[in-house]
């Protein structure tokens, strides 16, 4: 999968002539502030201090990406398609840039996290558009905590038909909004078992699990919707669908 992001962010570097300019990528790891802003709900992960969003800025053009390995980089663009990927840093370093130039080249749109009463409002049309598609009687699956996604489907559907996985040992074994949460490495395939649709966090791609779960909605036939900023340019060279109704 990342072989294909890659040879995709080669070529269009390439075609662009982009690959040997002098333009610097510069990543940063944003403040909750400047990443989502003030909102009422405060069990974001993003406010909790569990995630970070980095922000990679290129000819004015911004792509971001959720990570919990922060790291700052200034370079070329073959500088960053040159990047190992070998841990969830390298991978949110590799994204935000490949967003932030397909942001650029008008390959790839809202590219920037919603803010204050957006993500709210956001989560609200995420849960309406997939009931109003799949109905009130679908059995939901949700990968990665977001919880203002989680409450919006709990009231729509009912907290009995919603699944919810995580990564987060603070999150695991706990309920959340009248939802047991499952863990994310040993339910990853029960939960497309238990769904008749699937929502999964764009940061995904960062950790490095998005091709097991594209492996499984293939294997089960269960539809699945990625989520969030991080997934905007991956979406559109891997064919994915995406959820991102608030974004910049």
């Amino acid at each position: 999968m990342f072989s294909q992001l890659k040879s995709s962010f080669i070529e269009m570097a390439r075609e662009s002539g982009l690959m040997e300019t002098e333009v610097n990528i510069t990543a940063r790891q944003l403040t909750p502030g400047e990443a989502i802003g003030e909102t009422e709900r405060k069990d974001f992960p993003l406010l909790q201090g569990r995630e970070s969003l980095m922000q990679a800025e290129f000819k004015g053009a911004m792509g971001q990406a959720f990570t919990d390995m922060p790291m700052n980089f200034k370079g070329k663009v073959k500088d960053i398609v040159e990047i190992k990927l070998r841990n969830n840093g390298e991978r949110a370093l590799f994204i935000s840039a490949l967003n932030a130039v397909m942001r650029h080249l008008g390959k790839a749109d809202k590219t920037i996290h919603c803010k204050n009463d957006e993500p709210e409002l956001c989560a609200r049309e995420i849960a309406e558009s997939v009931i109003n598609q799949y109905g009130t009687e679908s059995h939901i699956g949700i990968i990665g905590f977001q919880p203002a996604i989680i409450d919006n489907f709990s009231k729509l559907v009912s907290p009995e038909k919603v699944r919810v996985t995580d990564l987060d040992r603070d999150n695991i074994g706990k309920k959340k909004y009248g939802i047991f949460i499952w863990d994310g490495k040993t339910m990853e395939e029960e939960i497309f078992k238990a769904s008749d649709v699937l929502l999964a966090t764009g940061s995904t791609i960062v950790n490095n699990s998005l091709e097991k779960l594209t492996i499984y909605a293939e294997k089960y036939n269960k539809p699945i919707y990625f989520y969030g900023t991080t997934i905007a340019g991956p979406a559109v060279i891997l064919n994915l669908k995406r959820l991102c109704f608030n974004a910049a």
